[in-house]
């Protein structure tokens, strides 16, 4: 598309290792996101998923093929219109919630009337008002990922990459997130790519997802959800919600065989 946010063209990335054969891991991928999207990306473990967030965000070079933001090539870590937020909790200890979610701007030096807004802006966004000044570990494993989110967030990215954020999370707590993810979404106006194992996860945020094989990843269907914009995690009540989640199950229940018999040796990619 000739407005895509993000797009990527024959993309793969292979991986050299000494005294081994090359290991595959991603592609050929070719991706077209248009601004203000949602989009997921499922596939079975070890397919290739977060390398492909990776080559997105300029943190790994593509082996071949092109990528590209609003229409500049990446050539390296992507500039301040991208913001990355990774499972792992990445708030730092020593800085309550507000200096948490500041650091971003501190780096680069805004000035201290805008850093305050943009952290109160954050902070009530994200439910966090009562616990600004709080220490990570004071908070719960949510909360703690709510503020990364928020550090990113008040940095005003454009495209917003997502890597199982929520993985450590338990079931209810996800569906809770995802709806704050929503409505993130929806008043930034951001892009969104996740990455997530979780079907019923990538259904229910998602407008596509996106289908990975078994390694080297490709995509194998990229799913239309057809779900409204202002949706939330009562959808997954609908009849439709089980369609969609069926249908990326069946897309994904022979590979995900596939690469359990590729991590055991029973079979090679």
């Amino acid at each position: 598309m000739s407005d895509a946010h993000v797009a990527l063209k024959g993309v793969t990335r292979v991986y050299q290792r000494a005294g081994q054969e090359p290991l595959e891991a991603l592609g050929p991928i070719d991706l077209d996101l248009s601004a203000g999207e949602f989009f997921a990306v499922v596939g079975p473990s070890g397919c290739g998923k977060s390398t492909l967030l990776d080559v997105i965000a300029g943190l790994s070079q593509a082996s071949a093929g092109t990528v590209s933001i609003e229409g500049k090539p990446v050539r390296g870590v992507v500039p301040e219109s991208v913001g990355v937020v990774f499972q792992d909790d990445a708030s730092f200890p020593w800085l309550t919630v507000e200096d948490n979610i500041a650091f971003g701007l501190n780096r680069q030096g805004m000035d201290a009337a805008e850093t305050n807004r943009r952290v109160a802006q954050a902070l009530a966004l994200m439910g966090l008002n009562d616990f600004a000044r709080a220490y990570p570990a004071q908070l719960s494993g949510g909360m703690r990922q709510r503020v990364c989110i928020a550090r990113t967030l008040v940095l005003q990215p454009r495209l917003i990459l997502l890597d199982e954020p929520f993985g450590a999370l338990d079931q209810q707590t996800r569906l809770l997130m995802g709806d704050e993810l929503l409505n993130l979404w929806r008043k930034t106006g951001a892009t969104i790519l996740l990455i997530t194992h979780a079907l019923d996860e990538a259904a229910m945020l998602s407008d596509r997802v996106g289908v990975m094989s078994a390694r080297p990843g490709r995509f194998l269907e990229i799913v239309e959800t057809g779900w409204p914009r202002g949706r939330d995690s009562t959808i997954v009540a609908s009849p439709d919600f089980g369609r969609v989640t069926g249908r990326l199950w069946s897309l994904l229940r022979a590979e995900s065989l596939k690469a359990m018999q590729y991590q055991t040796g029973a079979a090679r990619p």
